[in-house]
């Protein structure tokens, strides 16, 4: 595969037929991943891609959702595909306690974008207002990418590195993301602010994942924030305030908790959408509704 001349209105252009033949490609030189194309193809009518294109979409086995770990002996683990689409994820795929990346996958665009748009190519693009980000954080995800030289794993953290940047070397193909099976006791959620119901960038949203140990107290708790700041974060300090308060919890009192220090991880800014004040308003009050919602549930 070749690289059009310069000032050629063409673009080169390959579909990978197997995973060994796109990691091939990659290695060869830069290219530009496609995969379900609705992030790409918007950001082309306004510039050219800069270097061949390389459509990984008939890759089958990036589409699998299966669970590993438990027949070798590890911990076990939900194994979600690249290619997954949001409809698959919207739609009954996914076990109880991954319901924060369900509600999710429902918020992403209109049907024909879940229909096409993949859980990999969402983390790719790196959106600070990516729905699935904030999700994935809460359910400690990490991404495997795979290359010519071997695999690595990473923290989902520790792949976003800002807007529109990730730590996927030019030669590197995401090809899995993985989340650990928590105990049976866990529960998350998914909680959006926006100006209409549907179709909507968010103002604010937020994601809790949520444990309860035998005695009701929480023993896990994970709370990630999207769209206030230029990558989804954690809230370490509140996660920390929230270990061994017993459930269930009231909304008044969670938010009581939530002060300035518990939100300094967010960044977010005065736009057309919301001001930084209401977004941090927002997100407190997210929060308290869904700790508090999620605690009674797990009590069922």
């Amino acid at each position: 595969m070749t690289a059009q001349p310069q000032g050629s209105c063409q673009q080169s252009f390959q579909r990978a037929g197997s995973l060994e033949g796109a990691l091939a490609t990659l290695a060869l030189g830069p290219v530009t991943v496609l995969a379900g194309g609705t992030d790409l193809y918007p950001a082309l009518a306004s510039h050219r891609a800069g270097s061949p294109m390389l459509d990984i979409s008939a890759l089958a086995p990036l589409r699998a959702i299966t669970r590993v770990g438990a027949e070798t002996g590890a911990a076990p683990a939900l194994r979600l595909g690249a290619l997954t689409t949001w409809s698959a994820l919207a739609r009954g795929a996914l076990p109880g306690w991954a319901r924060a990346l369900e509600l999710a996958a429902r918020e992403v665009g209109g049907v024909q974008i879940q229909n096409r748009g993949t859980l990999g190519g969402n983390l790719c693009h790196a959106s600070p207002a990516a729905d699935g980000v904030p999700a994935l954080l809460a359910l400690d995800a990490r991404v495997e990418l795979a290359s010519h030289r071997g695999v690595r794993w990473l923290a989902l953290d520790q792949f976003i590195l800002g807007p529109r940047r990730t730590a996927r070397q030019p030669d590197e193909l995401l090809t899995a993301i993985e989340l650990p099976e928590p105990a049976p006791t866990a529960r998350s959620t998914f909680l959006k602010l926006g100006h209409r119901r549907y179709l909507v960038i968010s103002i604010a949203m937020v994601a809790i994942a949520l444990e309860l140990g035998a005695d009701a107290r929480v023993t896990g708790i994970r709370l990630a924030v999207g769209s206030c700041g230029p990558m989804a974060r954690r809230l370490p300090l509140l996660e920390e305030r929230l270990m061994g308060r017993l459930a269930p919890l009231d909304p008044d009192s969670v938010r009581a908790l939530i002060d300035a220090a518990a939100l300094a991880p967010l960044s977010p800014i005065d736009d057309v959408r919301g001001t930084a004040t209401y977004r941090l308003d927002a997100v407190g009050s997210l929060i308290a509704r869904g700790v508090a919602g999620l605690s009674r549930e797990a009590l069922s």
